[in-house]
């Protein structure tokens, strides 16, 4: 069998080298008429990230050539590695398993209603929703705590959280949490010298890590005490590194190490192929305490532990409407009814901004996509994190995702489910350039959006300042590692409603307040 599979990719290798010239002048007739808006926008994102710092004409002229290398190049020798049919399916692969929460309660009682009042609303019942139920369930008897209610509107774990590559990240290492705080504080902080900005940016850096960290082992602990099966295995995430990011990849394992943020670490080579498969020949980045999962099934094993408490409550398909504050607390407005309550819990990341318009430019939704597919490479190893510097993969089961980031969408478009084709062929050429040539069905193919700050620092805390007994929560802007923050951001939240100071606190306000945001002038910085 295995000289068989040997010949076959020969034979694949040989056919990729042969691409004619009609081949690959048809293939470009089929991207340009397959082109939509959404990949005019990653083009435009594209130019920023990659040539953000020279002239916008030379961007262009680099962009076009760069363009005709992947049409003409690059992306066609996947042709004989990526197979598409008709009837590609939008469902992300985590979602094609049986929701036990789909249409809750309603689908087992029609006559369900919402209650009047809760002391607690949670918005949105992904990552953050649930992680916000499963902690009050386990923390409302010591606070004195009463009702829960958590409303989604659609099915939990059906966006950002349903639609991602399926990993436990330790979130952003030290040297690029340092270094986009740092840009932020320029604009927000001009009074301060480039060391102390520097030295400021460094805590910002600290206290994230930390709190990352704090977060995965958190997680682990919840699958290990409640034996939830989410598919969970802790082996790490290897990021290949061209030779023009050896440089910053050395500076930023070093600032790992002296700044004990040092999850963060290197591989050479050989090291990188024994754990992942891929054929490298620079040195990559490693985040050795990541872990894959079932990202769905996460969501859904925590509600289930939070259900069985009585003070915790789910409705589904259950859209909020608007959020009205009261003298002695809030009215929260849904499609089926409003619920006065103490609390507002916002557990929406990309879609808060179409609720509360305050946070336009503060969380901006960002278009991510993904697709999956029977086959893939052979030497992929499963349950390990694999990227390069445009694309992530992952091997779960006979299963192989693979995807690439987007664009800004609008606030009135957070949650689209819009995929490139663009982007899906051109991450599969970026898969072959690391794995050399494999056979893969393109079955699924889905996006989704994801809330990134200005500052790509996450705000964890109370929207209000100054009050106490009632309030708005929030723990979003997470910049595509919600499973890096949201669980702990959660647990933090949860305690400070309750009053309750007998656990560590992961997330202060100096640092992740969304006023740091919202009005950094009269925010309480660090000294």
């Amino acid at each position: 069998m295995s000289v068989d599979r040997d010949r076959r990719e020969v034979d694949r290798y040989l056919s990729e080298q042969n691409v004619s010239l009609l081949n690959r002048v048809g293939f470009v007739i089929e991207l340009l008429i397959g082109l939509r808006p959404q990949d005019f926008q990653a083009a435009g994102h594209f130019m920023t990230l990659r040539w953000g710092d020279d002239p916008l004409p030379l961007r262009c002229v680099k962009f076009v050539g760069w363009a005709l290398f992947q049409a003409f190049i690059n992306m066609p020798r996947a042709l004989h590695c990526l197979h598409i049919s008709r009837g590609v399916s939008r469902t992300p692969m985590w979602l094609e398993d049986d929701n036990p929460w789909e249409e809750h309660p309603w689908r087992d009682d029609a006559d369900a209603t919402l209650p009047d009042a809760a002391d607690v609303v949670v918005i949105g019942a992904g990552f953050t929703g649930s992680a916000a139920a499963y902690h009050w369930a386990r923390r409302a008897e010591a606070g004195g705590g009463g009702r829960m209610v958590v409303v989604e509107m659609d099915d939990p774990a059906s966006g950002s959280s349903g639609r991602n590559e399926g990993l436990v990240v330790m979130g952003r290492y030290f040297k690029m949490v340092r270094d986009t705080v740092g840009k932020w504080l320029l604009e927000v902080r001009p009074e301060l010298g480039t060391d102390d900005r520097k030295s400021l940016a460094s805590r910002f850096a600290k206290a994230y890590c930390q709190a990352a960290y704090q977060n995965a082992d958190l997680i682990e602990q919840a699958i290990e005490t409640h034996d939830f099966r989410c598919d969970y295995k802790r082996a790490g995430w290897v990021q290949a590194r061209t030779e023009e990011e050896q440089k910053a990849l050395r500076v930023s394992v070093r600032l790992a190490e002296q700044s004990g943020c040092d999850d963060w670490t290197q591989l050479e080579p050989s090291e990188a192929r024994k754990l992942t498969g891929m054929r490298l020949t620079q040195p990559a980045g490693f985040s050795r305490q990541a872990a894959s999962w079932h990202p769905a099934k996460w969501v859904w094993s925590l509600l289930h532990e939070a259900l069985r408490s009585n003070h915790v409550e789910l409705y589904t398909r259950t859209r909020v409407e608007r959020v009205v504050a009261t003298s002695e607390g809030y009215v929260v407005e849904t499609s089926r009814g409003a619920i006065t309550c103490r609390h507002v819990f916002y557990a929406t990341e990309s879609y808060t901004p179409k609720i509360e318009s305050q946070f336009h430019d503060a969380i901006i939704p960002m278009q991510e996509q993904a697709a999956s597919g029977e086959g893939g490479p052979n030497t992929m190893m499963p349950h390990i994190g694999i990227s390069g510097t445009w694309y992530f993969c992952g091997r779960y089961g006979r299963e192989v995702l693979w995807g690439s980031g987007g664009s800004r969408v609008k606030d009135s478009e957070a949650g689209r489910n819009k995929p490139s084709r663009f982007l899906t062929r051109f991450a599969a050429a970026e898969m072959r350039t690391h794995f050399g040539p494999y056979d893969l069905d393109l079955d699924n193919e889905w996006s989704g959006t994801v809330g990134y700050t200005p500052d790509e620092y996450p705000i964890v805390g109370a929207i209000e300042r100054g009050k106490s007994g009632q309030g708005r929560w929030i723990v979003a802007g997470m910049c595509g590692s919600g499973s890096g923050v949201s669980f702990n951001g959660a647990r933090c939240v949860i305690n400070r409603i309750l009053s309750l100071d007998d656990e560590p606190d992961d997330y202060p306000p100096e640092f992740f307040a969304p006023s740091r945001l919202l009005d950094p002038l009269n925010h309480d910085w660090p000294s």
